[in-house]
């Protein structure tokens, strides 16, 4: 009887280390969530475990209310993918990975975290939240994972509700398809960061509301979001997020931002008194609220009849169709603008400030600052203050049409928008007021003013004896064509240190071919090591050649101020006498090449270091595309120049070829087309014209040679002559996507849905034209979340073409002449 009894013990014991006992509020690598079972957290508000909607038999595995409005459901794991029966297991892996199995062992959901625990738990917070952390690890935010990063429908306070530029993840809301399947709806409301960032709410690809940009305040085009009883919030950006976030007041007060099934966002607070929530406000009000319903330069006046009319100086494109009530065209200037002299500014008040998304911003210029900016940029359209408090601080000028403006009775903020100098003095005679923004200078005097100051600044340069930095701390007089290089650039300044010949000579050895890195049409590249043990790559301008000077100028003008850790740093430069050199950080991994079209050195990166990589490069763009001072185009992004640091962390490099874009520029043209075969968009190998979106096609292209091993150029398959895209394409059109991946890569346990998620994504970069390609933030957040991908159209150049397999080849061509070849990025490791 004694041993029956100890092996009932034992038995018991053994059950409770494997599945959770109700009530607690965490489970280990040991233990599991079954139906019938379930953790609540410590203070008792929410509870984790396994459910069904209303009117459903299918099972999720969610978080809800405990405390109080028991049911209601706060995130859902298997949204897409429920359970048909109660065989469903939840548990948390040795390395932090949650997964959700049924019938044993075959996966519905997994949390896919790229971070690795070593004794890992996962606790639900009274906050909410979900997260994966170290047993020993108590301090807030340090998760290896957390729900708050994948809301659902539902915005609970201290979610961050935004993106993340760090990791890429972007925190958006997303509608049930009913009451009764969690899966995703037809509307979200997700932060765009492009321009001024702001919320657009979206029914599928459709803009229905936009929430207009934070101005110290609120956002722009929700007055209703002040100061309250109920909760506090705040918003966030700066370069490594931007977010949106609330915290309630009251502990004894429980309140929820909601995105409905009809696409209202609305917030929600539980009146005890009840048992019930009480709907407080919604974001969008009116008619007023639907996005551009009133067409360019029309404003929304939910107190008018119509509600729609145009700006005053404005009148209805189409007078006809404006009478009749269809306002999409909406209105036009009265007098064009031709950029000459007298154009100045009107000031509007009480305004929702027009969309956002072609425009730019700088948060420490003042209102007079940002006026004279505006006046100098031809495209420039409009400008306001960025925040209005205090009087008003912050620049946002405007690129495009005018678009989404309304008007209140008591909020808003003041926009100053560009007028013809005619409709300006109209304005003023009739008005007689003096808030009109009028500045113009004689063109003349404008020009003879600028030619007298280059003159001078020329003449102070020539003669400024400007000390040169050197790694010793010495000093030395810079000699005249390190001061010629100066005044090419285009600041007026270089904010780099120089460093002399001598340092470098002895960093490199004299600069010994023992030391040689490799060669490119600018000439050599050696490995140096300074004084300190700070290894360097020095790339150094042939004597002989005057091939890559101005690929060597433009890029220290162009990256020299860039900041980025998926982008080579730019150290300094040495320019004495005739030598011209450019100093990096050493690369110890050589360049990505080297790896993924290497036999031997393939073996090295498995899946998971090959999506790190793809990760990275993606976020080096974003940085270029649309974080930088300048929004910069690469234009010969290749393998070849991604470099991989000692932790195989890659960093984009070579910007001898990159151009910079200003204001509203979007794409630009030109008769010298640089870059290399395999990787060139079809717009800017046939037509010369290049944009952001021509790096997101070099971006797919290096995506697919990534997951393949094998080069886009030279490609050849036993079947068919078409090239890697291609041969993708037609893989991808059957349902082999799968048979593009690496034999090896088979053999490994690698993500199969990331790499096919990451083939999609890829395809979608390619796509032929430059308009259905997606930007750069969009291709981050398809890459780090579960979003639905679109269906990706034809490749461009699915071609079958006899081009030689040189990844060094670049082009330039001149329009209307014959195809020239010249080696100018042969540059291979560093």
């Amino acid at each position: 009887m004694e041993s029956i009894a100890m092996l009932v013990l034992v038995c018991f014991l053994l059950s409770s280390i494997f599945q959770i006992t109700n009530g607690a509020d965490k489970i280990t690598a040991t233990q599991s969530i079954k139906e019938g079972s379930s953790i609540v957290s410590a203070g008792g508000s929410f509870e984790l475990g396994f459910f069904s909607p209303k009117n459903s038999k299918n099972r999720y595995l969610g978080i809800w209310y405990k405390k109080i409005a028991s049911g209601t459901v706060v995130w859902v794991a298997n949204k897409d993918t429920p359970l048909n029966d109660s065989s469903g297991i939840f548990q948390l892996s040795g390395n932090g990975i949650l997964s959700l199995l049924y019938d044993g062992n075959k996966t519905v959901w997994s949390s896919n975290s790229t971070k690795q625990g070593t004794n890992p738990v996962a606790q639900l917070l009274d906050t909410g939240n979900f997260v994966v952390r170290n047993d020993d690890e108590k301090k807030v935010g340090k998760y290896i994972w957390q729900s708050f990063d994948y809301p659902g429908n539902t915005l609970l306070p201290g979610m961050k509700y935004g993106i993340s530029m760090v990791t890429g993840i972007n925190r958006g809301l997303t509608s049930w398809k009913s009451d009764n399947d969690p899966s995703d709806g037809e509307f979200t409301n997700i932060l765009d960061p492009n321009g001024v960032p702001q919320f657009y709410l979206r029914k599928g690809s459709v803009i229905r509301f936009r929430s207009g940009p934070w101005n110290g305040l609120r956002f722009s085009g929700m007055p209703n979001l002040k100061p309250n009883p109920i909760y506090t919030y705040d918003f966030v950006c700066n370069e490594k997020e931007i977010y949106y976030t609330y915290k309630l007041i009251s502990n004894s007060v429980v309140s929820r931002l909601v995105l409905d099934l009809n696409g209202h966002l609305q917030r929600f607070t539980w009146i005890d008194r009840t048992k019930g929530w009480n709907f407080y406000l919604s974001a969008q009000m009116d008619d007023c609220d639907r996005y551009a319903t009133c067409g360019p330069y029309g404003t929304c006046n939910i107190n008018n009849s119509p509600a729609c009319g145009c700006l005053e100086g404005f009148v209805p494109k189409s007078k006809e169709d404006y009478n009749s009530g269809d306002w999409s065209h909406g209105c036009e200037r009265k007098t064009s603008l031709g950029c000459i002299e007298g154009e100045g500014f009107r000031k509007y008040s009480s305004i929702k400030l027009p969309d956002t998304v072609f425009s730019w911003y700088n948060m420490t210029m003042d209102l007079k600052e940002c006026e004279q900016k505006c006046l100098k940029n031809c495209s420039c359209t409009a400008y306001a203050n960025m925040d209005i408090r205090n009087g008003g601080s912050g620049c946002i000028l405007w690129f495009k049409e005018l678009i989404d403006i309304r008007q209140y009775a008591d909020s808003g903020q003041d926009i100053y928008i560009r007028m013809a100098s005619s409709d300006l003095e109209e304005y003023r005679s009739s008005k007689g007021k003096t808030e009109i923004m009028y500045i113009a200078l004689p063109v003349v005097a404008l020009v003879v003013a600028l030619i007298g100051l280059s003159i001078l600044w020329y003449y102070l340069l020539k003669k400024r004896q400007t000390p040169e930095l050197k790694r010793d701390g010495t000093s030395i007089s810079m000699h005249n064509r390190e001061q010629d290089f100066i005044d090419e650039n285009p600041d007026g300044e270089l904010d780099l240190p120089f460093f002399s010949f001598d340092v470098i000579a002895e960093a490199t050895n004299d600069f010994s071919i023992d030391n040689k890195l490799g060669q490119g049409g600018f000439g050599p590249v050696y490995k140096g090591t300074l004084k300190d043990g700070q290894e360097i790559a020095v790339k150094r301008l042939s004597k002989s050649s005057r091939q890559g000077l101005d690929e060597l100028k433009n890029e220290v003008f162009c990256i020299a101020k860039l900041q980025h850790r998926n982008l080579v740093r730019l150290l300094g430069c040495c320019i004495e006498a005739e030598d011209l050199m450019l100093i990096y950080e050493y690369m110890h991994n050589k360049s990505l090449n080297c790896f993924i079209f290497d036999e031997k050195q393939s073996t090295l990166l498995d899946w998971a270091k090959r999506f790190h990589i793809i990760n990275g490069i993606a976020r080096g763009l974003l940085y270029l595309h649309e974080d930088s001072r300048l929004r910069i185009v690469h234009r010969d992004l290749k393998a070849s120049n991604v470099l991989l640091d000692h932790e195989m962390n890659p960093k984009i490099s070579d910007f001898g070829m990159a151009r910079g874009f200003g204001g509203d520029e979007t794409e630009a043209n030109t008769k010298r087309v640089v870059g290399t075969y395999g990787y060139m968009s079809p717009e800017y190998t046939i037509d010369g014209i290049f944009s952001l979106k021509s790096d997101v096609f070099s971006f797919g292209v290096l995506v697919l040679e990534i997951v393949s091993g094998r080069k886009n150029r030279g490609f050849r398959h036993p079947k068919h002559k078409l090239n890697l895209l291609g041969h993708a394409w037609i893989l991808y059109k059957e349902g082999k996507s799968l048979e593009l991946v690496i034999d090896r890569l088979h053999e490994e346990s690698c993500n199969i849905p990331q790499v096919l998620r990451s083939i999609q994504v890829a395809l979608l970069c390619v796509q032929n034209n430059p308009q259905d390609r997606p930007n750069m933030s969009y291709v981050v957040l398809m890459l780090s979340s579960d979003i639905p991908l679109e269906e990706p159209k034809e490749p461009g150049f699915f071609t079958n073409r006899d081009l030689i397999d040189s990844d060094s080849m670049s082009t330039i061509r001149e329009k209307s002449t014959t195809l020239n070849r010249l080696t100018i990025t042969m540059l291979e490791a560093r």
